[in-house]
């Protein structure tokens, strides 16, 4: 699907700090879904769940343990497939596809829908080889050297790793680890990033770096981000969809009406810390 030339102007403001960052939104979602349903056996995870995602926006998913905040991000990209107990209904589309159409690869989807785990998981490999790895897999090592350099540039970590990428991976810290884990999911140019709690695991330094990198990756890419810091979500995301028990999405708006203004009680319950 071609994207639409009509665009709308967006200001997202940063709740907790009055900054704000003026980006163009395109009026065609990226990922939509319609009357989404996922169970685990016979327990359901997420309850007829309708959103949309804009394109080259931060969209922060947030609400407490156990809503089905992991399980939406992972659907989006057929994580879920590998696990057997998990039945998908209804609709979730990527560019207009249906995710879980029969002519769709799911490897091939996992390309063009990149993930980033809570935890970093640097493949035991040198700093190189984990950025090309996925070129590599794909016989794409045309400019090999440059891609690698352009995606450590991208993830924020050139100038800590440059002269030494024959160095292994897991002798990186945690927070170099995990921009190293987006240097290896950009570098096969995705168009979305899905982030399962990426800083959780993090020291503030280390997640200060996270927010940024978000930050900027969202001016090429749309990342979708699971969060349990509603601070971070405030900071980093322009929309914000809020998930209660029982996997329900009760609410979903642009970041500001989210935390300053929510049109559901549940939802200003939630964010006040009044239950969650």
């Amino acid at each position: 699907m071609s994207e639409q030339e009509t665009t709308q102007s967006l200001i997202s403001t940063d709740v907790t700090a009055g900054a704000a960052t003026e980006r163009t939104v395109d009026a065609d979602p990226v990922v939509r879904s319609l009357g989404l349903n996922v169970y685990y056996g016979e327990e359901p995870a997420l309850n007829d769940v309708d959103m949309e995602i804009p394109r080259r926006q931060v969209t922060a998913i947030i609400g407490p343990s156990g809503c089905g905040k992991s399980t939406f991000l992972r659907c989006i990209n057929r994580m879920n497939d590998l696990v057997e107990a998990a039945t998908i209904e209804g609709e979730l589309r990527f560019e207009g596809a249906d995710i879980y159409g029969d002519e769709v690869d799911p490897v091939a989807l996992r390309r063009k829908i990149g993930m980033v785990f809570q935890h970093p998981n640097p493949f035991p490999k040198s700093i190189y080889d984990n950025v090309a790895y996925g070129l590599r897999v794909q016989g794409d090592t045309k400019n090999l050297d440059e891609r690698v350099e352009r995606a450590l540039k991208r993830a924020a970590l050139w100038k800590e790793v440059e002269g030494q990428l024959d160095k292994s991976a897991l002798d990186l810290s945690g927070g170099q680890q995990q921009r190293l884990c987006i240097a290896r999911a950009i570098a096969v140019d995705p168009e979305v990033i899905l982030m399962d709690e990426p800083a959780s695991a993090l020291d503030p330094i280390a997640t200060s770096k996270i927010e940024d990198l978000i930050e900027e990756l969202a001016e090429d890419y749309t990342v979708v981000i699971v969060t349990h810091n509603m601070q971070q979500a405030a900071r980093i995301s322009d929309y914000t969809a809020v998930f209660l028990t029982g996997g329900e999405l009760v609410e979903f708006d642009d970041t500001q009406t989210i935390f300053e203004n929510p049109a559901h009680e549940r939802v200003e319950d939630y964010i006040t810390g009044k239950f969650g």
